[in-house]
């Protein structure tokens, strides 16, 4: 797995709200696909529902997994590809380097493929003396500037058009100018050099279909299709959970992907891969491997809590309107999965203590589940991360985040579930607050540990009289 720095998110998520390109990015990002998704949703011929149907879908895909993808890897051979199953991070970057150094190749080209960012391919290519260029524009102006992706489908989106343009004067050597359209083209006539020289191209999938054999790529671009048809050699890499059982699931699950990811009824570029090229074809490789990839997605499959999260099909619809994200950003997350996904899917994977503070940073408004193309409950997830951190989880190695908070929520519990003593702490608790610094009457902080309550708003106090005594006293009628 690629380096994981989550511990930082705290730290990460500071810059990012001080950040004032990044928060404009942000807030027209979610402006613009935000409502879009959802009125493309409420546009589609069967209505917001398919989502559901979509949900449906995916469960009964998920159910039988491991029959859906014995289909697609013997289907996918008799196409003439290669199909390899890798258990980890490990045993997909030994096949990815095996099947380079058998080609002699010296230069690669990768199309966007956020779960080879998962990997840490480009890292392992590089190491292993192989150059890689992304094709993907985004994933190419985050590669020149040395970092990882902001957003699943906007990888770039922190960078104004200005910091592109000092970049690529700095790295491509072109006069400075912040024009996009020059900046385009710059990156396009530096890339088309890339595709001609390229021994081998990476890909990921969006949707594999197990019944035609079968992966689908999808872009705005069109780069990604030079990645795969140039070089003599693609390797495509997909999560073992992205495959669909029959190509009418197909066509649900990608109608719903181009509306959740942009807001569109189908993607400017959608291609399907079946193995390489016939001998009749003159574009396609000579060779086609297909990448199947576990990297925990098993854990996660046979727990019955968590198993719903191998539905996402990574349209990022959840990031386009998550108000966590939306001011934070992705890279305080630690890794290529942010936002609501993100929270979930990273402490699966990468350890639920180690990455406690994304699941315990997102507000639970429910809005990411309200915008998932395929209708996945995000927030009944992110709570059971929750519990298991409150209350440590064997299965899971999860040790107990908190014993003093863990503490003090089962005496409030106590509390609350006794009336007496509930009143008489809100006596105790309007007599006290009288020694606290107020602000226009706001109580402007708060002891330890509650002082995090208070250390970016002030709150109202206790009122002094209870509504129920009130009541008791005929104030209320």
């Amino acid at each position: 797995m690629s380096e994981i720095t989550n511990a930082d998110y705290i730290a990460e998520a500071k810059k990012a709200l001080n950040d004032p390109v990044l928060q404009n990015a942000l807030a027209d990002l979610q402006a613009r696909f935000g409502r879009a998704t959802a009125l493309a949703y409420r546009n589609l011929p069967e209505g917001p529902d398919l989502r559901l149907k979509a949900h449906d879908i995916r469960a009964k895909t998920i159910e039988n997994l491991d029959v859906v993808l014995e289909t697609l890897a013997e289907n996918v051979r008799k196409n003439g590809g290669h199909v390899f199953f890798a258990y980890d991070t490990q045993a997909a970057l030994d096949y990815c380097l095996a099947t380079a150094r058998r080609h002699k190749v010296k230069l690669a080209v990768k199309g966007k493929s956020m779960v080879s960012e998962e990997i840490g391919l480009n890292t392992a290519l590089i190491e292993n003396g192989i150059e890689v260029a992304e094709t993907d524009l985004g994933e190419y102006i985050i590669q020149l500037a040395g970092e990882r992706p902001s957003h699943i489908i906007a990888p770039a989106i922190h960078k104004s058009r200005k910091d592109i343009g000092k970049l690529f004067a700095d790295k491509i050597r072109i006069p400075y100018t912040d024009d996009p359209p020059r900046l385009t083209r710059a990156a396009r006539k530096a890339l088309r050099e890339k595709f001609l020289a390229a021994g081998i191209g990476f890909s990921g999938c969006n949707i594999a279909c197990a019944e035609t054999g079968h992966i689908t790529t999808v872009s705005n671009e069109g780069n990604i299709r030079m990645a795969t048809t140039m070089p003599k050699v693609h390797v495509a890499i997909m999560g073992m959970e992205r495959v669909a059982a029959r190509l009418e699931d197909h066509d649900v699950l990608l109608r719903l992907l181009c509306r959740g990811a942009a807001a569109q009824n189908m993607a400017t570029y959608v291609s399907y891969v079946g193995g390489p090229r016939y001998l009749q074809q003159v574009d396609g490789p000579d060779e086609f491997h297909l990448v199947i990839l576990d990297n925990g997605r098993s854990r996660i499959l046979a727990d019955e809590e968590f198993r719903e999260m191998l539905y996402c099909i990574r349209c990022a619809a959840c990031l386009n309107v998550c108000p966590v994200y939306g001011k934070i950003g992705g890279h305080a997350y630690g890794h290529p999965y942010s936002g609501p996904v993100g929270a979930v899917v990273m402490p699966l994977m990468a350890g639920i203590n180690r990455s406690k503070d994304l699941c315990q940073g997102e507000t639970l408004c429910g809005a990411c589940q309200d915008a998932c193309s395929v209708n996945i409950d995000l927030p009944r997830m992110l709570l059971a991360l929750r519990a298991k951190l409150a209350d440590g989880d064997a299965n899971w190695q999860v040790s107990r985040a908190s014993i003093p908070e863990k503490g003090i929520y089962t005496l409030w519990s106590w509390i609350i579930q006794n009336r007496r003593v509930y009143e008489l702490f809100l006596r105790l608790a309007a007599l006290g607050q009288s020694l606290l610094p107020k602000n226009r009457d706001l109580i402007r902080r708060l002891p330890p540990p509650m002082g995090g309550w208070t250390r970016n708003r002030d709150i109202q106090p206790v009122a002094k009289k209870s509504f129920m005594d009130r009541w008791r006293s005929g104030d209320i009628e």
